[in-house]
């Protein structure tokens, strides 16, 4: 191929690439309360190419949101739950196929992030994605009193507190800190806990600080969500708008198994739209923006 011809061809390969990053896709969930907007992330490829091709094919439309928890989530994408009878249970549903976890530490489970549903990891040790199924969090605010419950994974510091003071060797620490619990100072006995984790990393071997950085912090503490979510499930979208509506959706009566009595449907569209449009309409800033 003559050089001047293949240069030409390079060129605008890298214009129409370029072009195409300036745009991106906008998410509408509606609903009976109200439209929800989300933008899904280019850090999960697989999530949001998966997410996309369902809804070009109308894969959600008149799926229910069938398992609703007020301060947590409401979750949808069963395709059972299309012509399910009231009371009938969901959430099983999905194509016969799941996606790989594609866990990012930059991203969290604070109020309105879209996340994938997945089985269970007795079920599922890898994390895997359910092909289909995906929440919406609504989850509460932090106090920042108790900013140390997101500091700490809780159950790994109590499973590793509990291996050091099961050893004889540890009675010491161990009187100490019932002394402190049945004195009722509840801030020492805390502050103590804490304390130990250290310890408790060095000789378990068991990471128990989480990586929080001061947005998760703010996050946390002022819109709220639900933070022992992260890095068990793929976060992999954000609403733009339409916080209050899962709030309305969060706020209906269910049954034992968190379906709501009334059936809350969804049709669920994409579109393609400029970057700067999106930035201009939902004040979603992007990364590559900031550069």
């Amino acid at each position: 191929m003559n050089k001047s011809i293949a240069l030409l061809l390079f060129f605008i390969l890298a214009l129409a690439t370029s072009c195409a990053q300036k745009k991106d896709y906008v998410v509408t969930i509606k609903t009976q309360y109200g439209d929800m907007v989300a933008i899904l992330y280019d850090e999960t490829p697989k999530h949001k190419e998966n997410f996309v091709k369902l809804a070009k094919e109308h894969y959600f439309d008149s799926l229910l949101f069938h398992r609703v928890m007020a301060g947590f989530m409401i979750q949808g994408g069963d395709p059972n739950s299309k012509k399910a009878k009231l009371g009938e249970p969901l959430g099983m549903g999905g194509p016969d196929y799941t996606i790989p976890a594609e866990f990012n530490p930059k991203f969290f489970h604070d109020k309105g992030t879209l996340s994938a549903a997945r089985l269970p990891d007795d079920r599922n040790p890898e994390k895997a994605s359910s092909g289909s199924q995906f929440y919406i969090v609504q989850g509460s605010v932090i106090p920042e009193a108790s900013i140390n419950d997101l500091r700490y994974d809780q159950m790994k510091l109590t499973t590793g507190l509990r291996q050091i003071i099961s050893k004889p060797e540890n009675k010491a620490l161990l009187d100490s800190l019932n002394n402190l619990y049945y004195a009722g100072d509840m801030g020492a006995y805390q502050k103590k806990i804490f304390s130990l984790v250290p310890r408790v990393e060095a000789e378990t071997g068991t990471k128990v600080t989480r990586d929080l950085s001061p947005e998760k912090i703010k996050a946390y503490t002022t819109v709220g969500g639900s933070p022992h979510l992260d890095g068990e499930y793929t976060v992999f979208g954000k609403l733009v708008k339409g916080l209050e509506v899962i709030d309305q959706i969060a706020a209906q009566p269910v049954d034992a198994a968190n379906r709501p009595f009334t059936d809350i449907r969804m049709t669920v569209t994409v579109a393609e739209m400029s970057k700067k449009k999106i930035t201009k309409e939902y004040g979603y800033v992007y990364a590559d923006a900031k550069e």
